[in-house]
């Protein structure tokens, strides 16, 4: 894991956040870990035993497959926790998007991690589910305009959607060649539901369209 540690930094306590169970432990506070694009957080077969939450930045999972192509299956924005695993080994890779700052969270001694963790557990598997829902798609369109909805959603709506990673990250997440990603952006920008702000952001202009689009 390469990582830059900053443990003089004052950020909020992860106890008093909202959406994370007391199962963690508040002291002492764990320092913040801060990754350059493309580092590797933890990889696939490591052992597991804590979460992580982005401070800030974004995270990408992914797995290999046996053909030497990646499958992303979630991206992590800040504010959101990552790590969770069913058992002791993480089953895909965790790295930067681009630079990031990641707060180990590790459980309080005793806790029961079995009551505590189920609500990171569900919506981790709810948050899968749609993802499957998302690639089950024939449309590209449809996929691209899913993804542009959801992570409108998790920056609370707003109409300018930062987008963090690149259109092979986005393609390798849903499943499209980033030739075809390219296309679909700007056949959204050309019928104005869309404005290409720069690369790494985005304005919704017709929210309505792109949610049916999405449906």
């Amino acid at each position: 894991m390469h990582a830059y540690i900053a443990s003089r930094i004052s950020l909020p306590s992860h106890s008093a956040q909202p959406g994370l169970p007391n199962v963690f432990d508040p002291a002492p506070l764990q320092p913040v870990s801060f990754f350059p694009a493309g580092a590797e957080i933890y990889a696939q077969g490591e052992t597991a035993g804590a979460l992580y939450q982005v401070e800030f930045g974004a995270v990408r999972i992914y797995r290999l497959l046996a053909d030497g192509r990646r499958q992303i299956s979630a991206f992590h924005l800040a504010g959101e926790t990552f790590g969770f695993e069913a058992d002791a080994t993480h089953h895909f890779f965790a790295e930067a998007v681009n630079a990031t700052a990641v707060r180990v969270l590790r459980l309080s001694g005793g806790a029961d991690m079995s009551h505590q963790l189920l609500p990171l557990a569900l919506k981790g598997l709810t948050r899968a589910q749609e993802h499957l829902l998302v690639l089950g798609r024939q449309n590209a369109i449809e996929r691209v305009a899913a993804f542009l909805v959801d992570m409108a959603e998790r920056q609370g709506g707003l109409r300018q959607v930062e987008l963090p990673m690149s259109r092979m990250d986005i393609g390798d997440y849903l499943g499209l060649t980033i030739e075809t990603v390219s296309r679909v952006f700007t056949r959204l920008k050309d019928k104005g539901v869309i404005r290409l702000i720069n690369l790494r952001s985005i304005e919704i202009v017709k929210q309505e369209v792109l949610q049916t689009l999405g449906e």
